[in-house]
Formats: structure tokens, C-alpha cells, sequence
């Protein structure tokens, strides 16, 4: 198995988060922040794993699988979705990932996911995996709908059926560390 992957994420900290993870797993990480610049840095690098994002602005996840496995057809993909819808996650393995899973995924569920593929023959620790709190699982939903709904607070407040300073509190504490 090669060592190289690249992270396709439109949300700058999660990306930056998981090559963090990979880089110190000893993986040469490529990060992408769209369709475009995934595309470029595929043609020239030829990374054996993918993590992309199903949903980004401009072209999707799904049509990143398809122009990458065009250039590369041996690299092997995850898909991450925000949401997960299954049609959508169904449709990204037909067009050829190995899997998809619902954000936020970690390093390992990822690892995890790409050991379900026998040929790259990786060995995930399982002992390693902790699962993340509670607390920490509310936190990062709560980070991603407000993101979504690009920092406004209401809006926010309204998707998670929240009352508006509810939220605000869970805001100001800080994120729980596991």
C-alpha cells in the first residue's frame, strides 16, 4: 500500500485536523479545498488513498471520484457526508469508492474504513480506537450546523430545536477534549 493520501474538505479546520492525524501516522498527506484543486494535485501526484467530501461549493464530491478514477483507477476512496444520505453515499460507491461515512469521522474510523478493502491489507488497532464522549459528539454536531448555516445563531438555534441562548451557552464552553 502507498502512504500517500489526500484530504478533500471545503471546512479548513476539519481538513487541516485529519492530515495532522495521517501526517503523524507516518502518511504523506495532500490537502484539497475543491473539485479543482483535488483534481491538479491528483493528476500530479497520484495518491494511492482519497478522503473526499460529498458535499462541496461548486463540483461535488461525486464528480471528484469519477475524474479521479479516470487519472488514477487504483487509488482507493472514502466519501465523507455531512448528512448521510444513503442515495448519495450509494451513488459514491457505484461510481467506485471503497465506502462512505457521516461526518466527523476521525483517523481511524477512516483507516477503518479503508481496511474493509482486503487487497491494501491494513491493520487497524483496534485497542487504539476510543470512541468520541458524548459531550464531544454534541459539540462537533453543534459546530457543524452552525457552519452550515454560516455562524448565524438563530438559524442554528432553529435546526437544532434549540432555544437561541441554549446555544450561545454550548458555544462559549470550550470543546470537550475527548
Amino acid at each position: 500500500m502507498g502512504e500517500t493520501i489526500i484530504l478533500v474538505d471545503d471546512e479548513e479546520l476539519f481538513r487541516e485536523r485529519l492530515a495532522k492525524a495521517f501526517s503523524f501516522r507516518g502518511y504523506t498527506v495532500f490537502t484539497a479545498a475543491n473539485y479543482d484543486e483535488a483534481v491538479r494535485i491528483i493528476n500530479e501526484q497520484k495518491p494511492a488513498l482519497g478522503v473526499f467530501d460529498l458535499k462541496m461549493p461548486g463540483r461535488s464530491g461525486l464528480e471528484l471520484i469519477g475524474a479521479a478514477r479516470e487519472t488514477n483507477p487504483d487509488m482507493q476512496i472514502v466519501v465523507l457526508t455531512g448528512y448521510g444520505s444513503i442515495a448519495t453515499a450509494t451513488e459514491a460507491v457505484r461510481l467506485g469508492a471503497l465506502y462512505y461515512l457521516p461526518k466527523p469521522a476521525d483517523v481511524d474510523d477512516i483507516l477503518g474504513a479503508f481496511a474493509r478493502n482486503p487487497e491494501l491489507a491494513m491493520v487497524v488497532e483496534q485497542d487504539e480506537f476510543s470512541a468520541p464522549s458524548l459531550a464531544r459528539a454534541e459539540w462537533e454536531h453543534i459546530n457543524r450546523v452552525l457552519t452550515d448555516c454560516e455562524g448565524n445563531i438563530s438559524l442554528a438555534a432553529k435546526k437544532l430545536d434549540l432555544h437561541r441562548r441554549t446555544l450561545q451557552r454550548k458555544l462559549q464552553k470550550y470543546p470537550p477534549s475527548k
